[in-house]
């Protein structure tokens, strides 16, 4: 496992958590004299051991296009039985994107032209008029459906559900009320995501099989005379994606919205949600900002390739996408370690002096977990790695999803085309965002079907 502090481990609540970081900064950050110190040091703190060493990865499996027909079949066969849990991601601060939440990101309705120009130039540096921001765009911004990215990413799962369902002679209300979903957000996003979910009926799915989580925001730490605090007068920040996969093993952390309204919240216990998962064949892990999503949120050829490799003793399996050559973004690198003879992904804020041109293959942040209680027991166990980041002049630490594949046996794989990775992270992906969302509209049946959800929920 990554250097990156130490890992985490032997915490049950929140509380617990906070207190291990506390101790972690004193054992390897007490020879620091400050905050400032310690920042000027980050970078190298981070750096993952003998990271001079990582070669080109060798183990990269290869996935066409079509599923073979066994894939196909066993990938069909688990999601008509409800028996993938489909994790949605879509916690992030968004501050990149200097829009909000993502989740609630209606473009059509927020993204002006003349915005998405003011947007750019702020980004670019350069200025962007409002006719060249319209001349990378395949519709305006308000021809688009008035959705917000959230319910589109909703909808897209049961549209993609309803359709198999038909194909396939089965009932599409029946096969959305078998399907189980895990939906991670921020505790600004709240209230304002529950009464989305009651409005819109919960999509069609069955709403006690529809688990919630807020992910924690924490306080920075502080020090003072070689003593580190919890400073509760710093800003709350998130503790990055990894502290998202960790608060998962706590006990009553995820809940249901199993009442008539909003707020009526049923808290689960951590041995029910060990109960829950042991049901299920294959966790997929969505984030909320991925784009290519919008016209494909079932992807079987994947999905049975990972149950297929679930079956060879894998715990999870990640896709790896090629990196942006015009506007290269940090991420997961994956590269082949000699040392430990396997291909590993590392965090881009471990890679030392490794520019973000130089990461060729980028995690797509698209994960499965064959067998998901496997994965969740070794988190339960051993924790995570605790980089750190210094924000605002205050220590936050910032665990990494990717570093299970330190944890559990980890294939990677890609695509036959080696795309570049399409995902919603700064203004500069606005105009690809708005131009998916139009693929999206476009569908055959997609603007009747979010019509028809709409009605039932009014």
């Amino acid at each position: 496992m990554p250097f990156a502090l130490a890992p985490t481990a032997d915490f049950n609540t929140s509380d617990d958590y906070i207190s291990a970081c506390l101790a972690l900064a004193h054992e390897k950050l007490g020879r620091f004299a400050s905050i400032a110190e310690i920042a000027a040091h980050e970078r190298q703190l981070n750096r993952y051991p003998h990271v001079e060493l990582l070669e080109a990865p060798r183990r990269v499996l290869v996935l066409e296009d079509s599923a073979t027909a066994a894939r196909l079949a066993a990938a069909q066969a688990a999601v008509l039985r409800g028996e993938v849990l489909f994790e949605h991601t879509a916690a992030g601060e968004g501050t990149r994107l200097m829009l909000g939440p993502k989740y609630f990101l209606n473009i059509a309705r927020e993204v002006s032209v003349e915005q998405l120009a003011h947007l750019l130039s702020q980004e670019s540096g350069e200025k962007v008029t409002p006719e060249v921001a319209a001349r990378s765009l395949e519709c305006l911004p308000q021809e688009l459906l008035p959705l917000s990215l959230g319910t589109r990413h909703m909808l897209q799962l049961a549209f993609d559900l309803s359709k198999l369902a038909r194909e396939l002679g089965e009932s599409p209300r029946e096969v959305l009320g078998r399907q189980h979903l895990l939906v991670v957000f921020s505790a600004e996003m709240l209230a304002h995501l529950e009464k989305e979910f009651y409005q819109w009926h919960f999509f069609g799915f069955n709403p006690s099989q529809v688990y919630f989580m807020v992910q924690e925001s924490f306080h920075g730490l502080n020090l003072k005379a070689g003593n580190f605090f919890y400073d509760r007068q710093s800003p709350k920040r998130l503790h990055n994606h990894g502290q998202m996969v960790l608060q998962q093993t706590l006990d009553r952390q995820l809940f249901s919205l199993t009442g008539a309204h909003p707020r009526e919240r049923s808290f689960h216990s951590r041995q029910t949600v060990g109960d829950w998962l042991q049901g299920f064949a294959d966790k997929i892990s969505y984030n909320i900002e991925d784009l290519d999503y919008l016209t494909g949120s079932l992807d079987l050829a994947g999905l049975g390739l990972a149950l297929e490799l679930g079956q060879q003793g894998c715990r999870m399996v990640m896709e790896v996408v090629a990196n942006n050559p015009q506007k290269p973004q940090k991420g997961g690198m994956l590269a082949w370690n000699p040392q430990l003879a396997r291909d590993v992904m590392v965090e881009s804020f471990q890679l030392g002096n490794i520019a973000n041109r130089d990461i060729h293959y980028l995690n797509r942040n698209f994960n499965h977990y064959p067998q998901p209680l496997m994965s969740w027991r070794r988190l339960e166990a051993s924790g995570l790695p605790l980089p750190i980041a210094v924000k605002d002049g205050y220590l936050y630490f910032q665990p990494v999803q990717g570093d299970i594949n330190f944890l559990v046996q980890t294939a990677f794989f890609r695509r036959r085309e080696l795309r570049p990775i399409r995902s919603l992270k700064s203004p500069a992906s606005l105009p690809l965002a708005i131009n998916r969302m139009f693929a999206q509209d476009r569908q055959p049946g997609f603007r009747e079907f979010a019509q028809r959800a709409y009605q039932r929920s009014q």
